[in-house]
């Protein structure tokens, strides 16, 4: 068996190290480029409650009107009919009432598209809210836009699915009279706009 001091030893590392040495010499050394610091705020603005960052997901178009504001009387009467968003409201009919309200109204210079970007907001409540505020900020540009994600959103595929099956699988229940039993019918059909 061999010892350690029977054993000869050459230093690898050694001869490593001058080898380095000497190619650090021929290498010029390239200075790190300094990092700036992501915030030079102090840490007590940088620790407050943001202010910003809080735009409206409704992009409305500029108005070049004189004067123009949105009357409270029309605001109430947008607010008649709140849509929450609940599994029983339909939002087609939601929509069809409130273009109902706002086709009637005329501005000068203001687009009818422009006042209904404006108003759907306040014929919102509870989820239907919620909804509106998750969305992404400024990715709703057009009337056409907004009724289509509001659509989307609360009248899904899957709905549509269901009542399909119901108006293909229609009876007639026992104790319902054939006038019952088509308006039933009726009010399916009116529930599937797009069937």
């Amino acid at each position: 068996m061999r010892t350690r001091s029977s054993l000869e030893y050459t230093y690898p590392r050694r001869r490593n190290r001058r080898r380095s040495r000497q190619q650090q010499e021929a290498i010029p050394l390239i200075p790190e480029p300094e990092i700036p610091m992501a915030d030079d705020r102090p840490m007590a603005e940088q620790l407050q409650a943001l202010t910003g960052g809080f735009e409206s997901a409704i992009v409305v178009p500029i108005i070049n009107a004189q004067n123009f504001e949105l009357k409270s009387s029309l605001i109430n009467l947008v607010q008649n009919r709140i849509f929450q968003g609940g599994n029983d409201e339909e939002p087609h009919a939601h929509i069809r009432h409130f273009e109902s309200i706002t086709n009637n109204q005329r501005y000068l210079d203001v687009p009818n598209t422009t006042i209904k970007l404006l108003l759907f907001p306040f014929s919102l409540d509870v989820v239907a809210k919620t909804w509106l505020e998750k969305e992404p900020p400024n990715s709703i540009l057009t009337w056409d836009d907004l009724v289509s994600k509001f659509i989307n959103f609360f009248f899904p595929p899957s709905k549509t699915t269901n009542l399909r099956n119901e108006i293909t699988n229609f009876r007639q229940i026992a104790q319902e009279s054939f006038s019952e039993a088509w308006e039933h019918f009726k009010e399916l059909l009116r529930k599937c706009p797009h069937r």
